[in-house]
């Protein structure tokens, strides 16, 4: 292993389809890995075990509502230590398969810390304490993002959790703070929620999930409100400190009002107060893997977030070396890395391949779950198109009535000149599974004639996207507008 045609560090959703796909051009592959197994952060403490989570919250809530409907179950019994284990087995089983993957295509799986020694050499540091260099024609950095915590939030006592920490699932506390409304402290919060914890949730900006469409959040926010204790948004968390009862947190905003206060309709100060919680999650987002990676031996060039600077070949600066994922700038979705995983190795190889998708989904896996692509009504009116915004509420869909999910709604952002669909939004039970028939319109500029004219099975809630596109031509069957 003295030498690899391509070697790719780093073995989540970016790297291991990178080495894959430089194995499946018949290049020779070794994949660097720091951590025993693959998958990344994606597959062992991100996407797959939240939502291995999400499912049972999901479970929990559908048999308390069950009772609505005449099936009525007795309170939920939480193992928390067969929990642990479904989530488990669900990572044990992928990354179990990815390894398989690796063998099946003669990927080498190296388990060792990777630095740059310069643009064609790699040390290694094995975990036994040995090490070794690696020379390399081209390089693929694949290193991902760890959560952010502020110092303010870094106490150090176990009790104040990142995203890894919640997931760990060590126990279920009675009262949960979750600093941060944005998709990972909604989903958590979700999650600890349906177990039993009594959650709040604080939020710097004015609203939750600030980078969603408004009409998307809405219907979020209601039912969110009947399942956590309180959500404050311009609300800031000013400490945290640690006590024997628990981590007591200083809250202050416009947003948050203890009892006792005064309200006014044009007070603007802040009430600082004082509550004591079971344990803390910090959700404020996430940072690149860039450091320490030895990169100041090579041309790789950093931004001032710390991003490797790319170009649409997910080529950095230096000749040799290339970037995917997380690391080489947001979104830092799983998805955006594996595209960018098979752009970068085509490119690579000498195919025609860059990155110029236009369409690059966003789902929030809460209950109901958001999901959107394209241009947003606030992104299309800051640029000034001449669209037309149709929304399509799911109280008319005779599957949302049948599955007692009424409260979603489907949005689409349609160009009035061309037709052309330039946006998709969608809040409502299996959101994140219905917005790919929205990529693929905006990807492949269809027109809203192209979605009406297709046959969607009925009854299904995909077709609230017909109907939509129905009510952009004239009137969608299920769906009345009086002529203006």
């Amino acid at each position: 292993m003295s030498h690899a045609e391509i070697v790719v560090i780093g073995a989540g959703p970016g790297g291991y389809p990178a080495a894959f796909t430089a194995a499946d051009h018949g290049k020779k592959v070794v994949l660097v890995n720091e951590e025993q197994n693959p998958g990344g952060v994606c597959l062992q403490r991100g996407c797959i075990p939240s939502k291995a989570l999400l499912h049972v919250a999901k479970v929990i809530h559908e048999a308390r509502e069950a009772a609505e409907h005449g099936v009525s179950f007795g309170p939920p019994k939480i193992d928390l230590a067969k929990l642990r284990n479904f989530k488990n087995g669900v990572i044990g089983q992928l990354t179990g398969g990815i390894q398989s993957l690796c063998k099946a295509r003669g990927v080498t799986l190296v388990q060792a810390r990777a630095t740059f020694a310069n643009s064609n050499t790699l040390n290694l540091a094995k975990p036994d304490g040995s090490t070794e260099q690696l020379t390399f024609d081209k390089a693929v950095i694949a290193t991902g993002s760890q959560p952010a915590m502020p110092p303010i939030f870094a106490i150090g006592d176990p009790r104040v959790m990142d995203s890894t920490g919640a997931l760990a699932l060590e126990d279920i506390p009675k009262k949960l703070l979750v600093i941060g409304g944005g998709y990972i402290g909604l989903e958590m919060g979700c999650v600890y929620a349906a177990l039993g914890s009594e959650v709040t949730v604080v939020e710097a900006l004015p609203t939750i999930l600030a980078a969603a469409d408004r009409d998307l959040v809405r219907p979020l926010q209601k039912r969110l409100e009947g399942q956590f204790k309180a959500i404050h948004v311009n609300t800031k968390v000013l400490s945290l400190t640690a006590s024997k009862a628990g981590i007591v947190a200083e809250l202050s905003g416009i947003g948050f009002q203890p009892v006792g206060a005064e309200t006014k309709d044009d007070r603007l100060e802040a009430y600082p107060t004082k509550q004591t919680f079971d344990r803390v999650l910090v959700s404020v987002g996430r940072k690149p893997n860039s450091k320490n990676l030895g990169l100041e031996n090579t041309k790789v060039q950093i931004d001032e977030k710390g991003f490797l600077k790319i170009d649409r070949c997910c080529r950095t600066a230096d000749p040799n070396i290339l970037a995917i994922g997380d690391v080489a700038g947001e979104p830092m979705l799983a998805h955006k890395a594996t595209r960018e995983a098979k752009v970068a190795i085509e490119a690579l190889v000498g195919e025609p391949a860059e990155f110029d998708n236009i369409a690059i989904p966003a789902v929030v896996f809460t209950d109901p779950e958001l999901a959107w692509c394209g241009l947003t009504e606030t992104e299309a009116k800051a640029q000034e198109r001449d669209v037309k915004v149709i929304r399509f509420a799911w109280a008319a869909s005779g599957r949302a009535q049948s599955l007692a999910r009424t409260e979603g709604l489907t949005k689409l952002i349609i160009e009035n000149k061309t037709e052309r669909i330039l946006g998709v939004g969608i809040v409502g039970a299996g959101a994140g599974e219905l917005i790919s028939e929205g990529v693929i319109a905006v990807e492949t500029a269809a027109v809203a004639r192209d979605l009406a004219d297709s046959i969607h099975p009925h009854p299904t809630l995909s077709e609230t996207l017909m109907e939509a596109a129905e009510a952009f031509i004239g009137q969608a069957t299920h769906m009345y507008r009086p002529p203006r």
